[in-house]
């Protein structure tokens, strides 16, 4: 036990699938602490541990992980990295700079100010009609759009909009929600979920939320079953975002071609043979680089 490391998960969730995979695979040779952000003092009491694996994104975990950062120890993914991909604007930003084909995205102070928004366009849109008296579109068509919480989050706003009329009812609840919105892009209803752990990607397929029938089932893909291009895509999102574990949303919009409409740092990576594995090698990676730089 010479060489043993100690690795510390930073979560509420320890028993998460993934992390208790990973932990039990640690814990054969190696040390796992586990710190609740919630709970946890803004200094840890005894040996800081020798690499923590952040996988929460609250504001006290942000700040856990700043505070062990400040310290010298490695936390993966870092409190920058994980807080601006929380930031649905500074990532389509950052993803348009780096030319990567992300949904071009759109950023309102509140759902209230895109519906008026919106209303100025039609009332515009009724003007140009009128002076070349063509009829007024009464039913107001629009989009269709995707409309997302600027923040992301648990149980944030995510979800397609046809109409005015449907927009409207919409604000009447998310009002003064920040929000971002995309052009609906045509594709196959399915999301394509790539993971990344280190470099290594993992693949399945789910219904999207977006579809009529609703989110489904998940299906493992292999990396040959993905168009060509699409792994080293989602590895160089993790090069332009500076993550180690991380997830890409990417849909197909006709022919292979690639849209991502989002990125997680530090998903939960459910039922894919080798990740525990893999999230394992990366921590104790982490840890012998940090004991030997000390």
């Amino acid at each position: 036990m010479g060489n043993a490391r100690t690795v510390g998960f930073i979560t509420p969730e320890p028993d998460h699938p993934l992390l208790a995979a990973t932990r039990e695979l640690l814990g054969r040779e190696h040390r796992v602490v586990t710190v609740h952000p919630e709970t946890a003092g803004p200094a840890l009491p005894g040996p800081l541990a020798d690499v923590y694996l952040l996988k929460s994104r609250t504001p006290r975990a942000l700040a856990l992980a700043r505070s062990l950062e400040s310290q010298g120890v490695p936390v993966v993914n870092s409190a920058d990295a994980t807080e601006l991909c929380q930031d649905r604007t500074s990532m389509a930003e950052l993803a348009g700079e780096a030319g990567l084909p992300f949904s071009a995205t759109r950023t309102f102070g509140s759902l209230t100010e895109l519906t008026a928004s919106i209303g100025r366009a039609g009332q515009a849109d009724h003007m140009e009609r009128a002076e070349r008296a063509e009829p007024a579109s009464s039913g107001a068509p629009m989009g269709p759009l995707v409309v997302k919480s600027r923040h992301s989050r648990r149980h944030d706003l995510v979800t397609r909009v046809d109409s005015r009329a449907q927009l409207a009812e919409l604000a009447d609840v998310w009002g003064e929600e920040p929000v971002v919105v995309q052009e609906f892009a045509e594709n196959s209803g399915y999301d394509h979920k790539l993971w990344v752990i280190d470099g290594t990607v993992f693949a399945a397929l789910r219904r999207s939320e977006l579809a009529p029938e609703g989110r489904g089932t998940t299906r493992s893909l292999g990396l040959d079953e993905l168009p060509c291009g699409w792994p080293e895509l989602a590895v160089s999102v993790g090069e332009v975002f500076r993550l180690d574990v991380y997830g890409v949303d990417v849909i197909d919009t006709g022919g292979g071609a690639p849209l991502i409409v989002d990125i997680n740092a530090f998903p939960g990576i459910r039922g894919q043979a080798g990740a525990p594995e893999a999230l394992a090698a990366l921590a104790l990676r982490k840890a012998r680089e940090s004991v030997a730089a000390a």
